[in-house]
C-alpha cells in the first residue's frame, strides 16, 4: 500500500498512472476518489494488495475546507458556474454555527449533481455534463465534526462574499461540496466549495503520505507499506504457526485470539500478511487470502 499526497488540478487517475510508472506495476488502485481539485491522502493498493482496498473505502475521513457564502456554482464547488447568490457580509456567526449544528451529526443528504454515484449506469457527473436533468436521493450519512476554524469577509474578498475555513469528520460517502451547498442554502445566501484537502482515511494520515514523482521510483517503494502493517492498522490480529497457517490455506477453520472480533488479520509467522478472516464462535472464515511472498519484492 502507498499513501499519496494528491497535487491540485491531478485526477486520481493521474496518480494511479504515476504510481504505475514509479513502481512498474500495472496492478494499482485506489481506496476512493478526490476531484481535481482537491488535495490530499489517496490510498492506492499495488499488486496483491489491491485486495485490502475493499476495507478502506468505508472508513471515516476528515477535510480540511474552505466554503464561499454568497454565491452559488452549478457544481457546489469553484470549478462551476456561478449560478445564483446573495450578499453574505450581513450574515452573523450566531446564525451560521446555528446552521452548522444542523449538518452535524446524523443527517441526510443529498449528494452533488456532479458526483460519481451511478443513474441507470451512468455517472451523475457525465449526466449533468451532458445537460440532463439529474436526481439523486438523499443518504443517511454522519457528520461527527463540523468546525470554524477562520472567518474572512474583508475587502480583499469578492464582493458580498464571506469564506469560511473549516474542518470536517465524515462517515464515507459524505459530500464535503454538499454541506457548502446546503449551509449556503439555508443560510439564503448561496454557497460553495472553494479548496478541499483530506487529511485522514480511518487510521491514515496525509502527514504521511508522498507526493508522487514518477522520476523518482526509489521514495515511491520506500514508501510502501506492506499489507500485514495496514490489515493491523484496521483490525485485531492473530499471528499463526505453520500449522494453523496450512490449515487456513486448505480452507479449514481456525481458532484465533480476539474471538470477540467481527474482522481479524491474520498474520504468519514472519508477520506477513496470510488473509482477512471473519469471526464466528472463535474460530475464523476466510474472506480472503493473500499470496506469502511480500508485495514488490
Amino acid at each position: 500500500m502507498l499513501l499519496v499526497d494528491k497535487p491540485q488540478g491531478f485526477t486520481s487517475h493521474d496518480v494511479v498512472a504515476r504510481a504505475r510508472r514509479a513502481l512498474g506495476t500495472r496492478k494499482v488502485g485506489h481506496a476512493g476518489t478526490l476531484d481535481p481539485m482537491a488535495t490530499g491522502l489517496l490510498v492506492l493498493g499495488v499488486d496483491s494488495a489491491t485486495r485490502l482496498l475493499t476495507y478502506l473505502v468505508g472508513l471515516d475521513k476528515d477535510y480540511s475546507a474552505t466554503i464561499r457564502l454568497g454565491q452559488s456554482t452549478d457544481t457546489d464547488d469553484a470549478e462551476g458556474e456561478i449560478t445564483d447568490g446573495a450578499d453574505a457580509r450581513g450574515l452573523d456567526r450566531a446564525a451560521i454555527d446555528e446552521v452548522i449544528a444542523s449538518l452535524t451529526g446524523s443527517i441526510t443528504q443529498v449528494p452533488s449533481t456532479v458526483s460519481a454515484i451511478k443513474v441507470q449506469g451512468r455517472r451523475a457527473y457525465e449526466l449533468a455534463r451532458a445537460g440532463e436533468t439529474v436526481e439523486l436521493r438523499g443518504r443517511d450519512v454522519t457528520v461527527s465534526s463540523f468546525v470554524v476554524d477562520d472567518e474572512r469577509r474583508g475587502p480583499e474578498q469578492p464582493e458580498g462574499t464571506v469564506d469560511l475555513d473549516v474542518r470536517v469528520s465524515v462517515s464515507s460517502g459524505t459530500y464535503v461540496r454538499a454541506l457548502a451547498r446546503d449551509l449556503g442554502a439555508a443560510l439564503g445566501v448561496g454557497g460553495h466549495l472553494t479548496a478541499l484537502r483530506r487529511t485522514r482515511i480511518g487510521p491514515f494520515s496525509v502527514d504521511d503520505a508522498i507526493v508522487l514523482d514518477p522520476e523518482q521510483p526509489e521514495r515511491a517503494r520506500a514508501a510502501l507499506l506492506a499489507p500485514g502493517a495496514v490489515a493491523t492498522a484496521l483490525y485485531p490480529s492473530s499471528t499463526l504457526d505453520e500449522a494453523r497457517l496450512r490449515d487456513l490455506a486448505h480452507g479449514k477453520r481456525i481458532t484465533v485470539d480476539h474471538p470477540d472480533a467481527e474482522v481479524i488479520a491474520l498474520l504468519g509467522p514472519d508477520g506477513r500478511l496470510a488473509g482477512l478472516a471473519s469471526v464466528v464462535d472463535g474460530t475464523a472464515r476466510i474472506l480472503v487470502n493473500f499470496p506469502t511472498q511480500e508485495v514488490l519484492s
